[in-house]
This record gives C-alpha cells, sequence and structure tokens, in this order.
C-alpha cells in the first residue's frame, strides 16, 4: 500500500468532488469566457426591488397614534421613535431660539423623578442613548437600547418627554454655550454667507430666515420652554417609528401602556409662508479672504408641483450630478476656475422652496465664473439636453432609487416623513416609471419655466474690490467679466454678531 502524506492544511478531496470538478473544469474548458472590450459594455441583469408600503408596517394605537413598525432581529438592539409635529415656525418673533433651546433641554434637563446628571448616568449605566430635537417644522426623539435593557431604558425616555425638568443650572450652561457660539458667528466666510443667503432669500421674518439674537436668547424662560412642550409634545401631535429585535405584540403592549393618562392634546397647525418677496440683483457682503463665496437663484416650486421630476431631472443635468453635471464639468474641469460648483432645487412641502447654484472661486475669476454658470442656465433653458444626458441621469435616478430604503431607520424616516406630508400613497411605487416617463422635451419645458434669470439674486461674500473688476489681465473677449455686468451691485452690511444689527464699515488697510 503506497503512504500517502498530507500536506498541511490541505482538504480532503473524495473521489465524488473530485469527479464533480472535473466535470465543471470540462465545462469551463469547453464554454470560453468573452470579456466585453469596454466597460460600459458590461451587461447586468434587471434589479429586482419593490419599495416597501407604508401600509403595511402600520399600525394603530387606541388613542389613534400611528404606529410604524419594521422588526430585525440582526442584532439585539432597539430603536424608537417619536416625531412631533412642530419646530421653529412656532415661535414667537421676539423668541427666535426656543424650538432649539426646548429640544436641547428635553434631554439634558432632567426629568421630575431624576436629576440630569443621575439621568445621564443612568443611560450610560445602560448603553442607551437618548437624543431630542427641534428643526424648523418637526422634533424628533429617538431612543437607541439594547433589548436586555430596552424596558429600562423605555421608561426613563418617556420620563423625558413627559415630564421634563429643565433644571436651571443646565439651561444657564446651555444658554452660555448658544451664546458663545453666536459670537463666531462672522469668523469665517462660510457662516457669513449662510446667515446673509438665508435672509435674502426668506426675509429676516419667516422662520427659514430667522436667526437669535443674544435678546431673543436671554429672553427665553423655562416656562417658554414649558409652554412650548405642552403644545408639541403629546400624542394629538406624534408619529411613531420601531425598528429592532422587538415583536409587535410586545412594542403595541408597551406603547399602550406608555401612553396611558397622557392627555391628547390638539395637533398645531402647519407651517405657512410668510417670508418677503426675494428681489433680484446682485449683492455683495466685505470680507478679506482670497475666494468669492457666490450664490445665484430664486424661489422655486412646491413638492407637489407638476413639473416636479422633470424638474429633479433637469437639475440633476445641471448642477445636481457631480462630475457629470453641466456646471461642474465646465466651471471646474474645462476652466478650472473652483474646486465645486452645483445646483439644487429645493422642495418645501406648504410653500414653494429654493433654486440654487453656488460655488466659490478666487477673488479675480469670481466674476468668470458667474459668467459661465448663467451662461449654462440660458442654455439649459433654450436647447434641448441631449439624450445620453438624460438616460445617464435618469438611470442615476432609478439605479440608486433603493438606498432610500436600504436601511430600516431609514425606511422609518420615510413613512414619518410621509404621512406628516400627505404624500400620494403610490409615490414610491410609480416613482421610477414617472423618472423613466421624463421625455428631453420635459426637461427643456422645465428648464424654460421653472429656471427664470430675470428674477435671479446673486449673492457674493469676498473681498470686493478684487472681485468687481474680474481679472484685469485677461485678454480673450469671450473670457471678459465683471460683477457690474450682471446688475448694479449693491453693498450688504455685516451684522453685530449679537445684535443682527448692522455693523459700520471696517477703516481700510491702506
Amino acid at each position: 500500500m503506497k503512504n500517502h502524506t498530507m500536506i498541511p492544511g490541505a482538504v480532503r478531496v473524495g473521489p465524488l468532488a473530485l469527479a464533480l470538478g472535473l466535470a465543471g473544469a470540462s465545462v469551463l474548458a469547453a464554454t470560453p469566457t468573452v470579456l466585453p472590450g469596454r466597460p460600459e459594455e458590461i451587461a447586468f441583469r434587471p434589479l429586482s426591488f419593490e419599495p416597501p408600503r407604508a401600509a403595511e408596517h402600520r399600525r394603530t394605537l387606541s388613542n389613534g397614534v400611528p404606529v410604524y413598525i419594521l422588526p430585525s432581529s440582526e442584532f439585539p438592539l432597539v430603536q424608537v421613535v417619536f416625531s412631533f409635529k412642530g419646530g421653529r415656525y412656532l415661535e414667537p418673533g421676539d423668541k427666535a431660539g426656543l424650538a432649539d433651546m426646548t429640544g436641547a433641554m428635553l434631554r439634558r434637563g432632567g426629568t421630575q423623578s431624576m436629576g440630569a446628571s443621575a439621568l445621564d448616568e443612568q443611560l450610560d449605566f445602560l448603553a442607551a442613548q437618548v437624543s431630542t430635537n427641534f428643526g424648523a417644522t418637526a422634533g424628533t426623539a429617538t431612543l437607541n437600547s439594547l433589548k436586555s435593557n430596552f424596558d429600562e431604558a423605555f421608561g426613563l425616555f418617556m420620563d423625558i418627554l413627559r415630564k421634563p425638568a429643565f433644571e436651571p443650572e443646565k439651561v444657564d450652561l446651555y444658554r452660555k454655550e448658544v451664546l458663545e457660539g453666536m459670537k463666531q458667528r462672522n469668523d469665517d466666510r462660510s457662516s457669513i454667507f449662510q446667515q446673509q443667503v438665508r435672509r435674502m432669500v426668506w426675509g429676516p421674518d419667516h422662520f427659514e430666515g430667522r436667526e437669535p439674537t443674544k435678546q431673543a436668547i436671554d429672553s427665553i424662560t423655562i416656562d417658554d420652554m414649558r409652554a412650548f412642550h405642552q403644545r408639541v409634545v403629546h400624542p394629538g401631535n406624534l408619529i411613531i417609528g420601531v425598528t429592532g429585535d422587538v415583536t409587535e405584540a410586545e412594542i403595541m403592549s408597551r406603547l399602550e401602556a406608555a401612553m396611558s393618562g397622557w392627555d391628547k392634546g390638539q395637533p398645531v397647525p402647519k407651517e405657512t409662508d410668510t417670508g418677503v418677496a426675494m428681489k433680484p440683483g446682485v449683492f455683495y457682503v466685505e470680507k478679506d479672504v482670497p475666494q468669492g463665496q457666490v450664490f445665484i437663484g430664486h424661489r422655486g416650486i412646491r413638492r407637489d408641483d407638476p413639473d416636479a421630476i422633470p424638474v429633479m431631472v433637469m437639475n440633476d443635468i445641471l448642477g445636481g450630478a457631480g462630475f457629470t453635471a453641466r456646471l461642474i464639468k465646465r466651471i471646474r474641469d474645462d476652466e478650472g476656475l473652483s474646486y465645486g460648483v452645483n445646483s439644487s432645487f429645493q422642495q418645501r412641502v406648504e410653500y414653494p422652496g429654493v433654486f440654487a447654484t453656488g460655488f466659490t472661486s478666487k477673488s479675480r475669476t469670481v466674476a468668470l465664473a458667474t459668467k459661465i454658470a448663467l451662461q449654462e442656465i440660458e442654455k439649459m433653458r433654450s436647447a434641448p439636453v441631449s439624450q445620453e444626458e438624460l438616460d445617464v441621469s435618469k438611470k442615476s435616478f432609478i439605479d440608486t432609487f433603493p438606498r432610500t430604503f436600504e436601511s430600516k431607520a431609514g425606511t422609518l424616516n420615510v413613512f414619518i416623513t410621509d404621512e406628516w406630508t400627505n404624500r400620494p400613497k403610490d409615490y414610491w411605487q410609480t416613482y421610477r416609471q414617472k423618472v423613466e416617463s421624463v421625455t428631453v422635451q420635459d426637461v427643456q419645458n422645465a428648464a424654460a419655466k421653472h429656471l427664470r434669470p430675470e428674477n435671479f439674486a446673486i449673492m457674493v461674500v469676498g473681498k470686493w474690490e478684487d472681485i468687481a473688476p474680474g481679472d484685469p489681465t485677461e485678454q480673450r473677449p469671450d473670457y471678459k467679466a465683471q460683477m457690474s455686468d450682471f446688475g448694479t451691485p449693491v453693498k450688504m452690511p455685516l451684522l453685530d454678531p449679537m445684535t443682527l444689527q448692522p455693523l459700520p464699515d471696517a477703516p481700510r488697510k491702506d
């Protein structure tokens, strides 16, 4: 008998496996693989994806609160999200900052049964995380917990929401943090730019353009926060989402118990457009930096506009698609005037959003980059896009569509947002068909209707004496540009970071 020596780590192969392997090898050898000549010739099987339907995951508590449940046993974790309608739009005009402060202090200010420090320690001990915040139009409270500690963590979570203490020491500390941050508003170009653009687009009295002053922050009392909390945080103004290692029966039972004795309250009103009309023109704010930051735009469309999908595709081709978009090809790739340029057509639910193009460029090339951006916008309005551009854009939206639902938490967010905003129930089921049906003519029609150069406001933050004349060394006629080509420039004052009142001009450095 022959002595067979096994190689260390080798796998023993039986006769049947060997025979199958040899048979497979002969088949492979008989069927040569044909590789495509170019990457774009690679063919993939069609992607099969059906978006989840919210109605299949929606349940209702006995008090009428909707609950979306997406169980997942992948990890022994549970996430609970309480979403409340309401935010900055509910603030009195002289109390800007109230929503943000209330949201922060729900979590940081302790509860009526547990001090803030003890609450922090107990949540840390349970390895649980609780966050609370209010934004422009909605508030969110989120609990992330181990399944093994969920009951106790959820009890603390409900105490935070139902019985906040707003401890004075914690409120004072937060107030100091906010005021310290406000002092830095004028420290860099980007923060000045964002502030000025918001005020220009929405006006200083609209909740999207309004910012807190020191006087407003100092005036916010614990009673103000309690009143805001009572108005917004209650079951009549609530949608719940749950995902993780929990059954439907378990979570519904816990939620029913948590709602016991909690007055339902009245839903808050929807937000409305209280902004001023956006003025066209060229505006600038002085900041001694080597580059200028530019906004070009006007008010846009509502989410339910019949042209919403064609506008989305049109903007993608213009400046929303990254390195394949026209603006970045011209301004960055061809001319080297900016590292990044983009456009967006932000849509709001209750009122029109904003069309915006933005970029940063060296001071002497800001005017040329602005000229090219306006040329590309006009080209989008006056000439059809190519079929290839359209196909690439539509394919991108369709191929990336499943990412909208790639996580349970992300899917919950979609369900909750859609219910708050009354999105049509079949929107996601028909989304890809709507994108696929967009034609070249649809894109041009959308551009001609919704891109309105006569309404453009241009905002520039930078060193104006270097920006205004453009590049004096430029000799090519088509490349000559100065900011006065686009309208009579109007200087906007830099604002005091604490009062938001205009500051006097800084003395010139000779």
